[in-house]
């Protein structure tokens, strides 16, 4: 028995999220089926690093399944890619000992979030950018992430449906810059809370356009309610960069997607 771990890239916008669903709707669901197409087999069940939402986006999510076929790396790669959609498609395909898993193995988690400040809404990267009409200001937004930096109770910032076994997890980074018209915020924590980013990213975007001020992200916080925070922030500009490994593994640690975000 083979275990391989591949690296998938996928624009969301058609997708009911990463999770297998009886839609079938689903990247999951198409992943699988290419590659049960490409061994010739009934099925294929594939493990995830980090599941996402519908309309997410992804640079680098990781899976690994089980298999008897032997096949060349690049065999994974492209063999797979000939019966994926063209908004999905494997970066890059690894053998991995048994004792690799893509959820368990991985040490922390990457997102980055892509904004647009525009009078106009997107047009050209509609659907791959979130949107905001009015100006932002930096320094408050970075003074308010401050408050979220280390191990915290995220309650304010879960949905209602999350089924998380605790919401105490370790913000990592909250790192946001400015290109142009389009700012990128970049998240890296051990784990997340379903739409944890998303509803930290409404408050961001009320707290730079000066609605909150800066300190009033300490409040939600410290609130552990959800009534406490802004209203949950489009998925649109929202992309998974990946899981971060241990070096043992030898897995990428990014692909050229990485390159096309501002």
């Amino acid at each position: 028995m083979h275990r391989i771990a591949l690296g998938v890239s996928f624009n969301g916008s058609a997708y009911d999220g990463w999770q297998s669903q009886p839609s079938g709707r689903t990247v999951q669901d198409h992943l699988e089926q290419a590659l049960a197409k490409f061994c010739a087999l009934p099925a294929i069940n594939t493990l995830c690093a980090g599941r996402t939402d519908a309309g997410v986006h992804g640079l680098m999510q990781v899976v690994h399944f089980d298999v008897q076929l032997q096949r060349t790396e690049n065999a994974w790669v492209r063999g797979t890619n000939s019966f994926l959609p063209a908004d999905i498609a494997v970066q890059w395909a690894r053998e991995v000992p048994q004792n690799f898993h893509a959820r368990a193995s991985a040490i922390a988690r990457r997102y980055a979030y892509v904004l647009l400040e525009s009078p106009v809404r997107p047009s050209v990267d509609q659907g791959q950018v979130g949107w905001v009409f009015r100006p932002l200001a930096l320094e408050p937004m970075l003074a308010a992430a401050q408050a979220l930096l280390g191990e915290h109770d995220f309650t304010s910032f879960r949905a209602s449906q999350c089924q998380a076994h605790t919401p105490v997890k370790t913000l990592r980074r909250l790192d946001i810059q400015r290109r142009g018209a389009y700012w990128r915020f970049e998240f890296e924590a051990n784990a997340f809370l379903h739409h944890m980013i998303r509803n930290i990213m409404g408050c961001l975007i009320a707290i730079g356009s000066g609605n909150r001020p800066p300190d009033w992200m300490t409040q939600v916080l410290a609130a552990k309610d959800r009534d406490a925070a802004a209203p949950t922030f489009s998925p649109d500009g929202l992309y998974f960069l990946g899981p971060v490994y241990d070096a043992v593994w030898n897995l990428p640690e990014r692909t050229a997607a990485f390159d096309w975000l501002p």
